[in-house]
């Protein structure tokens, strides 16, 4: 897989969903080739939900919360409960890598098709806890937010898990 955090033209909407792809692409390649142990490890003992899978089960479900669930008002499909709020990060350690690849990537094409036909200046359905109607501009840049952030984490938990490192 080729990475790039170039736009195909240099427009504002362009360039935010060029830099997300980018985001995602980074998640997926400091999680390719990790073995199911490197995956479920959970070397971080004050974070023990801290996982590969599971932070790459978070980022998909997180774009599902952000684009489909809140900014358009459909469903929260989410593994979360009252009980475990944090389920999608126990379940991301438990399940095969590529089922996580294959289901990140379909949760991507789902926002991309969803963000195409809306303007950046649109309002999301749900407010945030100020109240506010956020833009899907500023929610397409916390994805971005949330994603480099996790990509970090990636890149520690996978040096700890099997020594892999990148860029």
């Amino acid at each position: 897989m080729t990475r790039t955090d170039r736009p195909p033209s240099w427009d504002e909407r362009a360039t935010l969903l060029a830099m997300l792809q980018y985001t995602r692409d980074t998640a997926r390649a400091k999680c390719e080739g990790a073995t199911p142990a490197a995956v479920a490890a959970t070397p971080l003992v004050t974070s023990p939900l801290m996982s590969l899978g599971g932070v790459l089960n978070h980022l998909r479900w997180v774009e599902h919360s952000w684009i489909e669930n809140r900014f358009v008002g459909g469903p929260d499909l989410g593994p979360w409960t009252d009980d475990e709020p944090d389920k999608e990060f126990s379940i991301g350690a438990q399940t095969p890598l590529s089922q996580l690849l294959a289901e990140y990537a379909d949760q991507a094409r789902r926002t991309d098709a969803l963000v195409a036909g809306l303007d950046l200046d649109a309002r999301s359905v749900t407010p945030l806890s100020s109240g506010e109607l956020p833009t899907l501009r500023w929610v397409v840049l916390h994805l971005i937010e949330e994603n480099a952030r996790h990509n970090g984490h990636l890149d520690v938990l996978r040096e700890l898990a099997d020594g892999v490192t990148g860029d």
